[in-house]
């Protein structure tokens, strides 16, 4: 069964970030994790979190398995802190669901 998260992001550095996204890809395809949707924010009419939100996105996986082992893998972890810690300021959960 397929997981997939809806995520929020404060991006505050887009080329730094954009690095991030280029440097994982070969851990979402280890894990069998991709992006299904993205998008830059302008406007957020409603939100839950005082955390302010600018990207959008999907992330997948093929089981909670795989995601959690993506999250937990040490060198995923180094390229997250290179890149994501640098270029993200808040991060929001929208929603994990199963399909």
């Amino acid at each position: 069964m397929t997981i997939e998260m809806l995520v929020g992001l404060n991006v505050t550095d887009p080329a730094v970030y954009q690095s991030y996204r280029q440097a994982i890809q070969p851990y979402l395809e280890r894990y069998g994790g991709g992006f299904s949707y993205d998008f830059r924010i302008a406007d957020v009419l409603k939100s839950r979190t005082a955390a302010p939100i600018n990207r959008v996105f999907t992330i997948y996986f093929t089981d909670k398995a795989a995601l959690d082992a993506f999250f937990a893998d040490p060198e995923y972890q180094q390229v997250k802190q290179r890149y994501f810690e640098q270029s993200v300021a808040d991060t929001t959960i929208i929603a994990t669901y199963e399909y």
